[in-house]
């Protein structure tokens, strides 16, 4: 495969200065939004067909795009089942070339992340793994807010614990991901960036960046739930 895709451009050069301050506030803060009538119907769906499945280990692949590391990670782990969202029909509705019979164990849903990860607190459920594949770096210096570890929703990501990965092929990402776990964890797990040179793309960024000769990154942590936090977190 032969990609010509742009390595990252920012004008910010490091972790960003005003993060610990950003993720502290939103620690501190209660998510107020309404949860739209859509997503709880979509949450409501996906959880169903896991439990059908037999409420088997979940594995979440936040923001799974076209779904196919829905489906590689289903595969990858049979004991398993694998729920992907993403906000986009368009995306989810792509066809993706598949050799052999698809997995059983997963389904994708279209759903809005932040909703989606708040009626998980609040319903006390807990993925055993939990993907973050590439999201939108949003890498200029003013974006900071867009990223999800500069998010008022991370402390909600960092309470339903967990193997916790994110992968990007921007350094920087990866930096702040890992520093904001750090934080909210107060220095309990270890979590930095580490090179990634995977030898089956999950995600078609992935294989695109790796043909692109990009540097690839990721942290991965092991956290615990935390369930007392569902109250002070988000009003539900």
């Amino acid at each position: 495969m032969h990609a010509h895709s742009r390595p990252v451009q920012s004008n910010q050069a490091s972790v960003h200065e005003q993060l610990p301050a950003v993720v502290a506030k939103h620690a501190a803060t209660i998510f107020r939004k309404p949860v739209s009538a859509v997503n709880l119907e979509a949450f409501t769906a996906s959880i169903a067909a896991w439990k059908a499945h037999g409420g088997a280990p979940l594995i979440l692949d936040a923001g799974c795009g076209v779904g196919l590391s829905t489906r590689k990670l289903a595969q990858a782990f049979p004991g398993s089942f694998v729920i992907g969202v993403d906000q986009s029909a368009e995306r989810l509705g792509r066809n993706i070339r598949w050799a052999g019979d698809l997995p059983k164990n997963f389904i994708t849903v279209r759903a809005d992340l932040i909703d989606y990860w708040r009626l998980m607190l609040s319903e006390s459920i807990y993925p055993q793994q939990h993907y973050l594949l590439y999201p939108n770096p949003w890498p200029k210096k003013s974006q900071l807010g867009r990223r999800w570890h500069g998010h008022a929703i991370f402390p909600v990501i960092v309470a339903l614990g967990g193997r916790i990965e994110c992968r990007s092929n921007w350094k920087i990402y990866i930096d702040e991901f890992a520093s904001s776990l750090q934080q909210l964890s107060a220095g309990a797990v270890h979590s930095e960036a580490h090179r990634s040179t995977p030898t089956d793309a999950l995600t078609p960024f992935e294989a695109k960046y790796a043909a692109s000769g990009h540097a690839l990154w990721r942290c991965h942590t092991e956290l615990p739930p935390k369930p007392g936090l569902a109250s002070t977190l988000v009003d539900s």
